[in-house]
């Protein structure tokens, strides 16, 4: 069970995450969740360049370790990463401490300000202990449009129009960079990226 569009009444319960950046111009933000990965990673970086576009990846720390080149590509092309946890935990079934040292694990490989919890799955108690923190990334980044790639019931062009539908000026997007998402992903980022710049928006990474 999942909410392709983030309900308004879920970004009060958690105020103190950005869900969106309202903007009066054509932009967008993508995001790609769970890499580095070594097929998916290097495909969306080069989507992303024959649009000029940069995005921000919240890459998991032990993916960082097996694939130092990639995430070094993503940096030297532009882009913003997060931190995403070590192993991808759920912030819902991790006691508090564990969950803290596995995003500082992540920390010592991603130096980043940005943190997106896996699943968007954090505690209040988490977030608190965070953000009052000095060597854990502030910034606790959620998303408004989910694609959807990561459901084997879905095509890509499913997960596709999921994004056409909701998007709006200042929406941040999650697709992910893996292998489960990679093909539904690889079919509906193109088609999104083509869509969106065919109305002249732009994609940046995330302030």
């Amino acid at each position: 069970m999942y909410l392709i569009k983030t309900p308004f009444w879920l970004h009060t319960f958690y105020p103190k995450c950005t869900w969106n950046i309202p903007s009066k111009e054509k932009v967008i933000y993508l995001s790609f969740d769970d890499g580095p990965h070594p097929e998916a990673t290097p495909f969306v970086l080069t989507e992303l360049k024959k649009y000029n576009a940069k995005a921000t990846f919240f890459c998991i720390g032990n993916n960082v370790l097996k694939h130092p080149n990639i995430y070094e590509s993503i940096l030297q092309e532009g882009h913003r990463v997060g931190n995403h946890t070590y192993d991808h935990l759920n912030g819902w079934k991790t006691e508090c401490s564990i969950y803290l040292e596995n995003i500082k694990d992540a920390a010592n490989l991603i130096e980043s300000n940005l943190f997106r919890p896996p699943y968007g799955r954090i505690t209040k108690k988490q977030i608190r202990f965070i953000r009052s923190s000095e060597n854990l990334p502030q910034q606790i980044i959620m998303w408004d449009v989910l694609s959807g790639d990561f459901d084997l019931n879905l095509t890509g062009e499913d997960c596709a129009q999921n994004v056409i539908k909701y998007t709006k000026p200042g929406s941040i997007i999650v697709f992910h960079d893996s292998q489960k998402a990679w093909n539904r992903m690889s079919v509906a980022l193109p088609m999104v990226l083509e869509y969106f710049s065919n109305l002249g928006y732009r994609y940046e990474a995330i302030p």
